[in-house]
């Protein structure tokens, strides 16, 4: 089981240095600059990257950024209309040629939007629909299970470059705990930001 383990890291590790920095700076520069500008992040993906898109628009609110997900699926019957033109889409698939997502993007640069896409297919229908700044490409070995097609990896490393984006921008927003604090004023974060004592 360790050896599991350690293969998995060693994969997504490998994975996290595929990133060109560049263009994740530029990124994390144009989510920033979205929500300065009076808009928001909207995280749209399928399958298993819903809870992945779910969890980041979680953190982002969480420290007061407006942000929200849109299901891939469901955009095209009228969840669009969240989306206006000072929004920033980041677009969630693997592979980059299920029919909805690249429906989906089609439309978001129809109504020109500021439109990105994650995904680890260079050669992927998505892909050939962006230029090249507006994609973050990633590298996957694998991703663990013995068949190598549960979005197992994949979906992790999503989470982790998401979680960063969302970090990153509440420090370049000078977001502070006290921010964080009137947005989380339950659970065991909300005593603990309270003074009381519920760990030992």
């Amino acid at each position: 089981m360790i050896a599991y383990f350690e293969d998995v890291l060693k994969t997504i590790t490998d994975s996290m240095e595929s990133i060109d920095e560049a263009t994740y700076e530029n990124l994390v520069n144009q989510c920033t600059e979205t929500i300065q500008n009076g808009g928001k992040i909207i995280a749209s993906g399928l399958g298993k990257n819903v809870p992945i898109c779910e969890k980041f628009v979680g953190t982002l609110n969480s420290f007061g950024i407006d942000a929200r997900f849109l299901h891939t699926n469901t955009a095209i019957h009228g969840d669009l209309g969240m989306v206006t033109e000072k929004d920033l889409v980041i677009v969630l698939s693997k592979g980059g040629n299920t029919v909805e997502t690249v429906d989906l993007i089609q439309h978001l640069l129809d109504r020109e939007t500021n439109t990105w896409l994650f995904s680890f297919a260079k050669n992927g229908k998505s892909a050939e629909l962006l230029p090249d700044d507006k994609i973050l490409m990633l590298e996957l070995d694998n991703e663990g299970d013995e068949w190598d097609i549960v979005p197992n990896n994949s979906t992790t490393v999503n989470l982790i470059v998401l979680q960063g984006i969302a970090i990153e921008m509440a420090k370049r927003m000078n977001v502070t705990l006290e921010d964080f604090k009137k947005n989380h004023p339950g659970g065991g974060i909300g005593a603990r930001l309270r003074g009381e004592q519920i760990w030992k």
